[in-house]
């Protein structure tokens, strides 16, 4: 579930969130890249969307604990982020995938799967069987013991998704995690992305509309770091009313009119 949230609710209310954002304000560089976000989610695969520039991925570094807000208030698993010097407790129930990651070049895929969760302080007894369970819920089982370096682009953002899963995150944050798929795999990252869903509060920031509309529950639109949209795929696809453009499926017609539409009332 994806809704804007008012502070008197907010205040109001004794659920935990997975995630929960009031006024929410982060900056990236001297631009206040996020701009008074509200907004709550929780168990589900949320699909983050918008332009170049429209905060999502300021909005999901915040999420991780890699940039602090600089107003309003960010809550994660019921802990409030802001002004918190310690956020050891919640980065292990945390995983990440940026847009890029760094890795040793050297290391098999297995060895990077198991840096990321010696990392991330798994009990060591625990770390063999999950490196094994991540790596193959990402298809790369047959390719455990080949160095990074061997790997297509593809293949590393699989492995990219598997130390982020590794740990069995509460929260998992994926950032263009469908880059240098090809469409066979980006089906299969869309399955592995509904099982996670189940139990996980997944956040999935892309510029691919239909992998939203197809592996999503929820849908959030952001432009010049304000939420736009929120709502089921389905909604996204009505917003597109009478729009027709050949070869345009209906979610991207939707994301187009939802943007157009804002930018207008904003003018």
């Amino acid at each position: 579930m994806v809704r804007a949230v008012s502070a008197a609710e907010t205040a109001a209310r004794t659920y935990a969130w997975a995630i929960q954002a009031d006024g929410l304000r982060v900056r990236a560089g001297r631009r206040m890249a996020v701009d008074g976000l509200d907004l709550a989610m929780d168990t589900g695969v949320h699909g983050l969307l918008g332009p170049n520039g429209a905060g999502k991925t300021t909005l999901v570094r915040s999420i991780a604990t890699v940039l602090r807000p600089a107003g309003g208030t960010l809550t994660l698993l019921g802990e409030q982020v802001n002004g918190r010097v310690d956020l050891r407790g919640l980065r292990r129930q945390i995983g990440y995938l940026p847009q890029e990651f760094g890795y040793y070049r050297r290391f098999t895929v297995r060895e990077f799967v198991e840096y990321m969760a010696w990392l991330k302080e798994m009990p060591s007894a625990e770390t063999p069987g999950a490196v094994q369970r991540a790596i193959e819920r990402v298809g790369l089982a047959d390719r455990a013991d080949d160095r990074m370096k061997t790997l297509s682009g593809g293949m590393l953002r699989r492995a990219g998704i598997a130390q982020a899963i590794v740990n069995d995150p509460r929260i998992l944050l994926l950032d263009e995690p469908t880059a240098g798929l090809d469409p066979d795999q980006r089906l299969q990252f869309r399955a592995l992305l509904r099982e996670l869903g189940t139990d996980t509060c997944v956040l999935v920031s892309t510029h691919l509309v239909e992998d939203v509309a197809a592996a999503c529950t929820d849908v959030v639109l952001m432009d010049a770091g304000r939420l736009v949209f929120q709502g089921a795929p389905a909604g996204l696809a009505a917003a597109a009313g009478a729009d027709t453009g050949a070869g345009d499926s209906a979610a991207e017609r939707g994301y187009s009119a939802i943007l157009r539409r804002h930018r207008e009332t904003e003018a």
